[in-house]
């Protein structure tokens, strides 16, 4: 359970937001909104936001499993093309490995990302961490 987690202002937050399961685009668009809302708090964001990130993003991912099934591919391969698709370089991704050079190992496939890595690589791309894994 998240620490200081209050039953009552998550409540509130599940009213405001009104989750449930995705079974369209628009209701995916939605709840994506909502998501970025939530992590552009950044590390402000308090324990019951967590929570309801981690529902949204359990939603979105069982949409998406079902709905824009992956290929089977390495977590560097999968690193490599969600940076080039979102035009990113290496350095742009210091805050997540915390040196330029474990990033570049870990896009040559010589190092693996670790769980704690794809969780961050998760959030920062909005996708699930078991790409990385």
């Amino acid at each position: 359970m998240t620490k200081n987690y209050n039953p009552e202002k998550y409540k509130s937050l599940l009213a405001e937001t009104l989750p449930q399961v995705i079974e369209d685009t628009r209701e995916l668009e939605r709840v994506e909104k909502i998501i970025g809302g939530l992590l552009r708090t950044g590390e402000n964001i308090t324990p019951e936001e967590e929570k309801l990130l981690d529902l949204l993003s359990n939603l979105v991912e069982a949409y998406e499993d079902e709905h824009y099934p992956m290929p089977d591919v390495s977590p560097n391969e999968a690193l490599k093309f969600l940076m080039e698709q979102n035009d990113l370089k290496q350095r742009d991704l210091v805050p997540i490995f915390t040196s330029s050079g474990i990033i570049s190992e870990v896009v040559s496939g010589k190092r693996s990302i670790s769980k704690t890595q794809a969780k961050k690589l998760a959030a920062f791309f909005n996708v699930s961490a078991e790409l990385f894994i």
